[in-house]
């Protein structure tokens, strides 16, 4: 970036003088800058002409453009299909790094003070293998925590209270993902209907934080101290060693369809910013009403300053992009895995090391791309969700109604094993973001007690949200106080969370999952504001008993560096930082093609092995065990293993009081549907081709469906 580059420093920046912004608009024929009163930002105190200068860039100086100010931007333009101007319309500067609002409840820019003192707080940079993200809603997170002062329930500040962070290292977890912080309000429909988008994937502007989550007293002191509050968040979280990763929105815009409201980039430059074909209808492959279009390079720009600014300004440690196949799609509305934007984000000297994961798809032609990002990004893996969640559930579901489970255990060893056969080997499992559940869908209890969405509440006549969850309610839906249904779902939970803690790749927990968190069957909450969708903290003995087991598992992989590699196996070598496998059946023998696909021998036995480079060498034995009748395992007798600790099982809430200590050889009972964790004993012994005859998460056998 040079000084010559008509898109620099867009905005309004410091001069010597006051200040300038910068808006750019290829279609405007003329624009202005209006200054606004400080205690009524309706009345325009002063109109300023803007200039248009190379790079289709106008702007304007001011003495007045000064920490605190308030201002709009008129555009004016031509009439047209594919253009939508009104010169009478205050717009909000693409750029403004604050908002306040009007009486009438419109928008207006704020020229942000941007002085913070971090106090010498550096980002942890926890790498990727020893990350454990824990996605969460700022205000749902702390909104029901009587631990807090009732002043900081729900707020920024709140979840950078010291109780929520022992609370989050307590449990283990390396990084929170907060769904989004951009400013965004709620769709006309729904304020229609009474409802908002709790969720906030809305956004009105990129560089805002959301004004309603901070406390309010910081609300009172303006967008000056609501940044402050969103600074020292990440401060405090910093300090205490977690990451802080943001959900950020840049696929489409609050302004809806060409019916919805115009707030600012389809005033300045409807024709530009969004997709359109040649008659002017929005090409709309996010499902929201617009497009933005990335093959152009103003809105590529966009992205990136915001970026930027996040990253640099707000300090935060990585992003999370709401359906990036839109990011990366070209002027032909096709996805290219070498856009241009989705190059520069990997490319950019200010973004290094920042944690990139791509939501990687979209709900346009084409528009699921797992496995296609470049190396650089990790993406949300579906696959490993409705895999777990088959043969955790479903198959569980259809073995009782017909005899039989219709899978083998194969499909899961992969996902288990980090997706090999999804993601590119340069890019290793690290490049699956593994989970279960999200925002998005039924929370890991609900995944046990229902088989059926209840949305009604959504206003939709239960219409809304999917209707292929791969859940089970194990015999009666919804709340029962029948013992052996509630034992089923208890045992379901904990073979789910141990999937998801114990696979390679970057696993990803939803807030409230680890202690049993229900939505009474709603599956697409996100416009419930309210004791539906917080974090519930009054818990009963088996929710406590199952946060116990989530931080366990949590310890287990942070302990066990063969539960969490960083590069793919190749067969016969010692790759470093890679784990080597050994796959056994239940009579302690190597695994044929039919104890893979056989849905009567969904047991396994994997021995995994690490290959030191950062840390001592470490082995572990996984058993995973599909079906409801117990089985006897016999363990593996394996070069350089004399023993077998075990130290999870599945089948318990507390493994007190179980023989732990076990030698190969030893015929074991394990219990219906349970997974078991050993630690093995012994030297550590070359590789050999012989020895490992499937590596990093199988390159035959292991290669059925999933």
């Amino acid at each position: 970036m040079t000084a010559r580059d008509p898109l620099r420093a867009l905005g309004v920046t410091p001069t010597e003088s006051g200040g300038e912004l910068r808006v750019w608009s290829a279609s405007a024929s003329r624009m202005e800058l209006c200054l606004l009163d400080a205690t009524d930002p309706t009345w325009i105190v002063e109109r300023v002409p803007m200039h248009r200068g190379p790079g289709k860039v106008w702007h304007a100086e001011h003495p007045h453009l000064t920490p605190g100010a308030r201002y709009s931007v008129r555009a004016h333009g031509h009439d047209g299909r594919r253009h939508r101007f009104d010169p009478d319309r205050h717009l909000i500067d693409p750029y403004a790094k604050g908002l306040v609002r009007t009486r009438d409840g419109e928008w207006r820019a704020y020229v942000q003070d941007t002085h913070f003192d971090w106090g010498g707080s550096a980002k942890p940079r926890t790498p990727l293998d020893r990350t454990v993200i824990y996605e969460a809603h700022v205000k749902g997170l702390t909104a029901a925590n009587l631990d807090l002062p009732p002043e900081l329930r729900g707020t920024y500040a709140g979840l950078a209270h010291p109780a929520t962070i022992a609370y989050l290292h307590d449990l283990g977890v390396t990084a929170v993902e907060l769904l989004p912080i951009h400013q965004s309000v709620s769709e006309q429909r729904l304020l229609a209907q009474g409802l908002t988008n709790y969720w906030g994937y809305n956004s009105l502007n990129f560089f805002t934080p959301h004004a309603q989550y901070a406390t309010a007293s910081a609300q009172t002191g303006g967008p000056g101290a609501v940044l402050r509050e969103v600074k020292g968040m990440v401060k405090l979280l910093h300090e205490a060693g977690l990451e802080v990763i943001l959900d950020v929105v840049y696929n489409h815009t609050a302004e809806e369809g060409v019916e919805g409201p115009t707030s600012s980039l389809r005033g300045i430059d409807d024709a530009h910013y969004y997709r359109q074909d040649a008659h002017g209808h929005y090409i709309d492959v996010t499902g929201c009403g617009n497009t933005v279009d990335f093959s152009l390079p103003a809105a590529q720009r966009l992205v990136l300053d915001s970026l930027r600014y996040w990253a640099e300004e707000v300090q935060v440690d990585g992003f999370r992009f709401d359906l990036m196949a839109t990011l990366g799609r070209d002027k032909h509305v096709e996805f290219d895995p070498e856009h241009p934007l989705l190059r520069a984000i990997l490319d950019d000297p200010s973004l290094a090391e920042t944690k990139m994961i791509a939501e990687p798809w979209d709900v346009g032609m084409g528009g699921w791309q797992v496995g296609n990002f470049p190396h650089g990004y990790s993406e949300w893996n579906d696959g490993f969700r409705d895999r777990a969640r088959t043969f955790w559930l479903t198959d569980v579901r259809d073995a009782r109604t017909h005899g039989a489970a219709p899978h083998g255990i194969g499909p899961l060893a992969r996902r288990i094993t980090g997706s090999a056969h999804v993601f590119a080997a340069e890019r290793g499992p690290l490049a699956s973001v593994n989970f279960v559940t999200a925002h998005d869908g039924f929370t890991l209890a609900d995944l046990t007690s229902f088989d059926d969405k209840h949305n009604l509440g959504n206003g939709e006549d239960n219409r809304d949200g999917t209707n292929n969850n791969r859940s089970y309610n194990h015999g009666l839906e919804g709340p029962t106080a029948d013992p052996q249904i509630l034992r089923d779902r208890r045992r379901a939970m904990r073979n789910l969370m141990g999937t998801l803690l114990l696979s390679a790749g970057i696993p990803m927990i939803t807030a409230g999952d680890e202690r049993g968190r229900t939505q009474r069957g709603n599956n697409n909450a996100y416009c419930h504001d309210s004791e539906l969708t917080w974090v519930d903290w009054d818990t009963a003995g088996w929710q406590e008993d199952l946060f116990r087991v989530t931080r366990k598992l949590i310890q287990l992989r942070r302990d066990n560096p063969a539960l969490r590699p960083s590069r793919y196996g190749r067969f016969g070598e010692t790759v470093p930082s890679a784990t080597q496998m050994d796959w056994y059946n239940k009579a302690g023998e190597s695994m044929t093609m039919d104890d893979w696909d056989s849905p009567s021998e969904r047991t396994l036995q994997y021995l995994a092995a690490s290959t030191p480079e950062h840390e001592a060498f470490n082995r572990i034995l996984l058993i995973v065990h599909g079906l409801e009748q117990p089985v006897t395992v016999t363990l593996p007798a394996h070069a350089g293993v004399d023993g077998y600790t075990l130290v999870w099982d599945s089948g318990h809430d507390d493994i007190t009081g179980i023989e732990r200590h076990h030698v190969p050889g030893e015929r074991l009972e394990v219990g219906p549907t349970s997974m078991l964790l050993f630690v093995a004993h012994g030297e550590q012994v070359p590789a050999s081709a012989a020895d490992h005859p499937v590596e990093a998460g199988g390159t035959n056998a292991a290669e059925g469906d999933g």
